[in-house]
């Protein structure tokens, strides 16, 4: 997150970090370059990230990063939003991920679509 900031940031781009007080607190976060918007629950920074957001790029993480794309695909599925939604597979980093959600749709559970 930090190097793709920094790149926004250098080449005049407004970056806007939306940190729950947990990560702040546990010196989760490094130096970050931009506007700090602090939030007390990562269901508030969904939501905040959903008000400033064109569109959702999920960049490789763990179980936060996993918990935010299946809440924004969930509140798709809804017509709560209808932006796009992206997963940047660096590296093949959510090769499993995405396997995965292929052999959902194979045992119907979802569909292609979804």
């Amino acid at each position: 997150m930090g190097c793709v900031s920094t790149t926004a940031a250098v080449h005049g781009r407004q970056v806007l970090y939306i940190i729950p007080s947990a990560f702040t607190e546990k010196n989760l976060i490094g130096k970050t370059c931009g506007k700090e918007l602090k939030v007390a629950t990562m269901h508030e920074r969904l939501l905040k990230i959903m008000e400033f957001d064109d569109v959702l790029i999920a960049l490789p993480g763990v179980f936060g990063t996993l918990e935010e794309i299946f809440q924004i695909i969930s509140w798709a599925q809804l017509n709560i939003h209808q932006k796009p939604i992206c997963v940047l597979n660096v590296n093949g980093f959510f090769d499993g991920l995405l396997s995965f959600l292929d052999h959902v749709v194979e045992q119907k559970f979802i569909t292609q679509s979804a």
